[in-house]
């Protein structure tokens, strides 16, 4: 009986060893875990810099918005709709300057015709540009004013590629644009009171009586055509009086008064060339 209750009272030697070990697999799936865990932290550090670093860029692009589009120095925009007073001014908008590889476009600066050279085109009498300046040369002697009758006259570029003279710059000035004056201030001296009054007509100019000057003639380098006494035909209460252009010479096929009142003067004040009652007559002489 003794040795059976011995048996029962001992327990087993297994029983003082832990009741679980870890495998080789249990601790593999450990690190795993650590892993992860580590993976995770990563992330999540990754995820908060890129958050930070947006926050900054929208800050940035907030600060570069306030400079160019609220007073900065980037040009306004024209407002295109609304009332009128939302329409920016032209005053208003600010000076730019833009920087370009092409070419800018043709500016509408009328280049001098005495800048270009002479042709051999006979000179009409229906173009635009002799109508204005015959109505310029009227202008100017209904206000006595040879800077308004000046764009009738020849111009001073050809005028020193034409002649040969000597200072030929001071001789268009000094001489033939005085002459001008002069004979301009006497054609307004024939209007008299009636100045304000009388109604152009035209300039009657007959073609068949221009003919070609040839260069060395006159003291001339280059060829021109010229036509002698020309009229001005206008009219003073309805009725019809006229006054001669000593002569007229061409430049690239348009005519231009170069004596106005005389081509050989008789005196030293100005003169108005055969002024008559009634439209008169253009009449030939062999002039230069």
């Amino acid at each position: 009986m003794a040795s059976a209750g011995c048996a029962v009272l001992q327990l087993p030697a297994i029983m003082s060893e832990p009741a679980w070990k870890p495998t080789s697999h249990d601790s593999r799936s450990a690190h795993l875990d650590r892993q992860h865990q580590h993976r995770r932290r990563q992330t999540q550090i990754l995820r908060r810099r890129l958050v930070v670093s947006l926050i900054v860029l929208a800050l940035i692009a907030a600060g570069v918005w306030v400079v160019v589009g609220n007073g900065g120095p980037g040009p306004s925009t024209v407002a295109r709709g609304g009332s009128s007073d939302a329409r920016s001014k032209p005053s208003d908008l600010p000076t730019t300057t833009t920087t370009t590889t092409t070419a800018p476009p043709p500016t509408t600066t009328t280049t001098s015709p005495g800048t270009l050279p002479q042709t051999g085109t006979f000179p009409t009498t229906t173009s635009q540009l002799f109508t204005a300046n015959m109505v310029a040369l009227w202008n100017g002697i209904v206000t006595d004013s040879v800077q308004v009758a000046i764009p009738a006259f020849f111009p001073e570029s050809a005028y020193v590629q034409l002649k040969t003279v000597p200072s030929a710059r001071d001789d268009f000035t000094e001489r033939l644009v005085a002459d001008y004056g002069l004979d301009i201030g006497a054609a307004h001296a024939l209007l008299g009171p009636n100045a304000a009054s009388a109604q152009f007509v035209g300039v009657d100019v007959d073609s068949a009586y221009g003919h070609w000057i040839n260069s060395g003639v006159c003291y001339n380098d280059v060829g021109y055509f010229e036509v002698p006494n020309s009229r001005v035909v206008y009219t003073v209460n309805g009725q019809t009086h006229s006054f001669g252009i000593a002569s007229m010479i061409s430049w690239r096929g348009e005519w231009y008064v170069v004596h106005l009142g005389a081509i050989l003067r008789s005196g030293s004040g100005g003169e108005v060339d055969d002024p008559e009652d009634g439209p008169g007559n253009p009449t030939y002489s062999p002039t230069c």
